[in-house]
């Protein structure tokens, strides 16, 4: 019983993602299915942090997926698409979000701990240097 369960287990898996619900939409010109593309693409999920939306499963990304291609198709534009999910959801949704006040640390800060760790570790090694004379 139980090899005939491992095979049908077998048999089944290849097939889950096509059984697996996805999101179809049509559009009226392949330039519309491109823009709709690269729109989210470039957009992050807001529940995965580290998926697109094109990419994300979670409830939120496919309404995000909606709204964008309810707005693609009502003939708004990239840049006004983004600059409403950004007043909407803030620069988080954005994986090149702009050099200002806010986001400087997101900009410098790696920049900031590399030079802070680097400066640390010379400071070290010519500290044990010292004590070792």
């Amino acid at each position: 019983m139980r090899k005939l369960l491992l095979f049908l287990l077998i048999l089944i898996a290849p097939f889950y993602q096509a059984i697996a619900a996805e999101d179809y939409y049509h559009f009226t010109t392949p330039q519309q299915q491109q823009r709709f593309e690269s729109l989210t693409a470039e957009l992050r999920c807001l529940v995965c942090q580290n998926q697109n939306l094109a990419e994300s499963n979670a409830a939120l990304a496919t309404d995000l997926r909606n709204q964008i291609y309810q707005q693609v198709q009502h003939g708004l534009s990239d840049k006004q698409i983004v600059d409403y999910l950004v007043a909407r959801y803030g620069d988080f949704i954005l994986y090149r979000p702009p050099l200002n006040i806010e986001t400087i640390g997101l900009w410098f800060g790696p920049f900031l701990i590399l030079i802070m760790g680097v400066s640390y570790l010379i400071f070290y090694l010519q500290r044990n240097k010292k004590q070792r004379e």
